[in-house]
């Protein structure tokens, strides 16, 4: 015979990745890094950034902000660096790019393992 007493359903703890919060920030975080080998993730991060702004509160609309922000703003000086590649100098910028990118993505791990909000995320640099 079966079992009729069922197990209470407890949620997992990543059942939540998808809802605005730390957890979901740092999934972000992960997907931009992936993103630098496979090119789709940071869409899907940038997605999950644009869905979740606004509906966490606290410290973490910083981390929204900083996302989103370096997104486009890493797309943008990737564009520059391709057009410049022409020049040769648009290797090394992209390289520079990729170094800014990487570095935005663990300042930003760094705070969101200390709770701390995003000193300055309207930043262009770092």
């Amino acid at each position: 015979m079966s079992d009729s007493n069922p197990q209470p359903s407890t949620p997992r703890k990543t059942d939540g990745w998808l809802e605005p919060g730390p957890t979901n920030v740092m999934v972000i975080y992960i997907l931009y890094l992936a993103g630098l080998v496979i090119g789709v993730s940071g869409l899907v991060g940038i997605v999950l950034a644009y869905v979740n702004r606004g509906k966490a509160g606290g410290f973490i609309e910083s981390h929204y902000t900083w996302l989103i922000r370096t997104f486009w703003i890493g797309l943008l000086y990737a564009l520059v660096s391709a057009v410049l590649m022409l020049l040769a100098i648009g290797f090394l910028l992209m390289f520079a790019v990729a170094v800014w990118f990487i570095v935005r993505c663990i300042i930003g791990l760094q705070a969101l393992g200390r709770n701390e909000p995003i000193k300055n995320p309207e930043s262009w640099i770092i």
